[in-house]
């Protein structure tokens, strides 16, 4: 991810086709928005909230569909190669296109972190006593090398790695329907009843299971990205329609098998709770190739965001916005400086990954989920600013952001996910002061 828009990186990495027509945009958004926060990071909503997750995945469905809106109206009127970051200049100014840019850069970090961690986590399901962080380390500088040698070849191969993802959800909906119905299995599986309580916790676990849903739903600004490469931009809000329909319907679909299959409280947030759901159920060679799936499709997605964050910052270098030497590109036309920074930057995550072991999935998913929140209340913000003009408009863009907040509110209801509320406000505060710094410079 990060500011693809300017390197136009995100439409590299899931598809290398032009003038594509509106339902392929629809099906490459599907690819390009599954991913870890939703084979691993679920498992923290549906763990909190029980039945209520599958509500909390609609409310969460139908705000990101107002965002997408949003930005997808804002594409088609008016094309930009910097997208929602361009919007956010014309808007307001130079310092929001700054902070804008950093905010963004800073989810597309976290959310590499979380993906090198749930990576990790996969790979502790075959190998348990093996240490998270060498896991880490070890698909990190897998994907690093692959970045240094050139990732053409794994953008090529992004398009497989998203039927996968979709193929692996539908897969564990078949496989899950078929235990139900003691087709495959012993028969020895226990039903449970996903409606006993509607809300447990007083509604409190739908409020606290918000962001991790809209986290879910992460990437939606890939596809106001790429609506330019529409035959017909303003084709672009009628491919988030039926992008989204089809990924809240598999999400709410594979969470109710789940919550059928394996008793909410029975969730761990470091496991996958697909494999959760169907280790009670004795056919091994399922939960092996369905934890295989989840390797390589989180894989390519870190691979992606390993990418992006690199490009990106090259991008934010040339319009000014960060040092001029990340700019420079060396040999292979690699941009060595920004690659160094990615780097630095993984090993911290390394690192801390070896400190807070046992939260670290959680902490870092809830503040990725923030930062990225933080970027949808900036596209949301342009389109009132640039384009609201009617009442539906105006409606759609309330609505939108009362339910970011709400979402954004409620992880301070719980402890760990009120850490990573601070993280993000600490990443907020910086680049804030960043961007004081630098309009008071340009001022002077």
């Amino acid at each position: 991810m990060g500011d693809k828009g300017q390197v136009k990186n995100s439409m590299s990495k899931c598809t290398n086709q032009t003038n594509i027509s509106w339902w392929q945009l629809s099906f490459i958004g599907v690819g390009c928005i599954i991913g870890t926060g939703y084979f691993l990071g679920s498992a923290i909503p549906i763990q909190r909230a029980g039945s209520s997750v599958l509500l909390a995945y609609l409310i969460a469905g139908i705000g990101t569909w107002m965002v997408f809106q949003a930005l997808a109206k804002l594409t088609a009127h008016h094309p930009e190669k910097g997208s929602f970051r361009t919007y956010a200049k014309q808007a307001y100014g130079s310092w929001a296109g700054f902070s804008n840019g950093w905010v963004y850069w800073s989810a597309e970090m976290l959310i590499m972190g979380s993906q090198l961690t749930a990576l990790g986590l996969f790979a502790q399901f075959w190998f348990p006593r093996i240490p998270l962080w060498i896991f880490t380390a070890g698909f990190a500088g897998l994907g690093l090398l692959i970045i240094l040698l050139g990732v053409q070849k794994v953008e090529q191969m992004e398009n497989v790695f998203g039927v996968m993802k979709a193929a692996a959800i539908v897969m564990f909906i078949l496989i899950a329907g078929a235990a139900m119905l003691g087709w495959i299995g012993d028969g020895t599986g226990e039903l449970h009843s996903p409606f006993k309580q509607i809300l447990p916790h007083g509604g409190k676990g739908l409020w606290l299971a918000l962001l991790f849903a809209f986290y879910g739903f992460g990437g939606i600004e890939v596809m106001g990205l790429m609506a330019q490469e529409l035959k017909d931009p303003k084709d672009a809000p009628k491919s988030g329609n039926v992008m989204l329909i089809i990924l809240t319907v598999l999400y709410i679909a594979s969470f109710y098998f789940v919550l059928k299959l394996v008793p909410a409280e029975a969730i761990n947030p470091n496991e996958s709770p697909f494999l959760t759901a169907l280790k009670q159920y004795h056919f091994p060679w399922v939960s092996h190739v369905f934890n295989s799936v989840l390797i390589i499709a989180g894989f390519s997605t870190m691979v992606a965001s390993l990418y992006a964050v690199t490009t990106m910052l090259v991008a934010l270098a040339e319009e000014g916005d960060a040092p001029p030497l990340f700019a420079k590109k060396g040999k292979m036309n690699v941009p060595l400086p920004a690659f160094l920074l990615t780097v630095f930057v993984v090993a911290v995550s390394i690192g801390v990954a070896m400190l807070l072991p046992e939260k670290l999935f959680e902490y870092v998913t809830t503040a990725a989920g923030l930062m990225l929140l933080y970027t949808w209340i900036f596209i949301l913000a342009s389109f009132y600013k640039l384009m609201c003009k009617t009442a539906w408009d105006l409606t759609q863009t309330i609505i939108g952001l009362v339910l970011i907040l709400f979402a954004i509110s409620g992880t301070l209801m719980n402890g760990v996910s009120r850490i990573g509320f601070f993280v993000s406000i600490g990443f907020i505060l910086l680049i804030g002061l960043a961007t004081f710094i630098k309009e008071k410079r340009d001022k002077a």
